[in-house]
């Protein structure tokens, strides 16, 4: 029997509230919602979960605490096959919530969440083993001490390391030498950057050999030590785009854990199956509807 890729996933979990409105209300204006869902969320979290939804063996490394909400976050993710390590387990403190309104005709979503705000863990004693036994480390930006501390380790040990580079965070450039796949969205805007193309160009000089650039229902970008094009992305009928890049990053994760070297067909190969994942689940609501 093959092996299953195992994959760590470094970031942020948060516990998402997701609201489907016909319309983002106005001050003082209260609306009905057609649906809603309640799941873990964040990057990396719905990262490990598309992971372990193909299979793969995904572990979340992050900061949730004991709170009600927190327990409940990591329960549904622990549903879903992922193990969760918690670096703050005897946090008393409420985990990040997401509030999230998904607009129906459109399926654009705006959202408010403390992120990491506030939030200051630890690092592990045992970086070296923290990233023992994994094939692949991606990384989401988020508890960016962590982050960089983690994909030192993990270049060190010679693991495949991966960027969800939602935005631009403070700390990333220490992050990018130590990755070797980093897939930007269309918002990522590195200083001094202001196209997908400068984004390119930005990671190359950073040390990053294989990078893409997302930008919705538009091709990706892409660019390799041997070449550069564009992936096709399939299209859906778009019901909610929350988590989508998520789902991208994960399914990505578990293609390249899957890989020996990374050659032009496979990175290609890779970005437009997970390009279909992702838009498979901009075709459902919430982030979880689309692994049914």
């Amino acid at each position: 029997m093959p092996t299953r890729p195992a994959g760590l996933f470094v970031g942020l979990c948060t516990f998402d509230v997701v609201q489907l409105v016909d319309h983002v209300p106005g001050a003082d204006e209260k609306v009905t919602a057609r649906r809603q869902t309640v799941a873990a969320g964040g990057p990396a979290a719905n990262a490990a979960a598309a992971f372990a939804h193909l299979g793969g063996a995904a572990t979340l490394l992050t900061s949730i605490g004991c709170h009600p909400l927190g327990v409940a976050a990591a329960a549904d993710l622990r549903g879903l096959g992922v193990t969760v390590r918690d670096l703050s387990p005897e946090s008393a403190e409420p985990p990040s919530v997401s509030s999230i309104l998904v607009t129906a005709a459109s399926g654009d979503r705006a959202v408010a969440s403390t992120n990491t705000v506030g939030r200051r863990i630890g690092l592990p004693d045992d970086l070296a083993a923290v990233v023992a036994g994994f094939d692949v480390v991606e990384f989401d930006g988020h508890h960016m001490d962590l982050a960089v501390a983690v994909a030192r380790a993990a270049r060190a040990a010679g693991r495949r390391t991966l960027l969800d580079g939602g935005s631009w965070k403070p700390g990333t450039e220490q992050l990018l030498p130590s990755i070797d796949v980093a897939v930007c969205s269309d918002a990522f805007r590195p200083p001094g950057t202001t196209c997908a193309e400068d984004v390119l160009r930005f990671l190359r000089a950073h040390r990053v050999p294989w990078a893409a650039v997302s930008r919705g229902g538009r091709p990706l970008v892409w660019e390799g030590p041997d070449g550069a094009g564009t992936v096709d992305v399939p299209d859906v009928r778009v019901v909610d785009t929350l988590g989508a890049g998520d789902v991208l990053h994960g399914t990505l994760a578990h293609r390249v854990a899957s890989a020996g070297q990374l050659t032009v067909p496979g990175f290609v190969g890779a970005l437009g199956e997970a390009a279909a994942w992702a838009s498979r689940a901009c075709a459902s609501f919430g982030t979880r509807e689309w692994m049914g």
